[in-house]
């Protein structure tokens, strides 16, 4: 089933109120954003951050933009600095600005201005439990999330950690953008079955975009 609809125009597919899956609207610029993803890691390298708790996280990590989403033994924070290097994180890509405008237009999130993207890779077996995206000061803006590479199924909840779960396939080029009402919805990547994709070999890429400092929007 992988990239069956590659030669389709994208597609919206609602999720929740506020949120929407945008399929196929990164696979034109997909090359552009893998691009990107190589000049960031080569500036901050890729690494498995350890939470709070002690817990090695098995997804691979690094940032781009004004902030980055960091981790150390106080708690979760951005930090204009990244801590592996102690230079400023790498500016976001001309390719990642562009593909993020789009996406939060069409999902009806005009004036939405990231600040942050966070870089995840995940190999098979990685995974990202349950969470809330909530260490932004604003939370009117939206999440708009990328995904690259391998497919991956896409955990999405409701306010509480208990509430039932939609299970959704993420191909090459989906994107999906939740706000409003959705902006706190629990969510998370399932273990990474393996697999080998033409564009990114055995892993996934995910860009999340979000606006961590704070909001001149009104």
């Amino acid at each position: 089933m992988l990239d069956l609809f590659a030669g389709e125009h994208p597609w919206q597919e609602p999720l929740a109120p506020g949120a929407v899956v945008l399929r196929r609207l990164a696979l034109a610029p997909a090359d552009q954003l893998l691009h990107g993803i190589a000049q960031v890691v080569n500036q901050s390298p890729l690494r498995h951050m350890v939470t709070p708790g002690g817990y090695t996280m098995s997804v691979a990590m690094t940032n781009c933009g004004k902030l980055g989403w960091t981790t150390d033994q106080r708690g979760y924070l951005y930090s204009p600095v990244d801590p592996l290097t102690q230079q400023p994180w790498p500016p976001m890509p001309a390719a990642f600005s562009a593909l993020c405008q789009q996406a939060s237009e069409a999902a009806g999130y005009p004036d939405f201005r990231p600040d942050a993207c966070l870089i995840n890779r995940y190999v098979p077996g990685a995974k990202l439990s349950l969470h809330q995206d909530k260490d932004e000061p604003d939370l009117r803006a939206p999440i708009v999330s990328v995904s690259l590479g391998l497919p991956a199924v896409f955990q999405f909840g409701g306010l509480k950690r208990s509430d039932p779960l939609q299970r959704l396939m993420l191909e090459h080029g989906d994107v999906v953008v939740w706000g409003g009402e959705s902006r706190l919805f629990y969510h998370g990547i399932a273990p990474l079955k393996g697999g080998h994709h033409p564009a990114t070999g055995e892993c996934r890429y995910n860009l999340t975009f979000r606006q961590a400092g704070n909001s001149e929007q009104k």
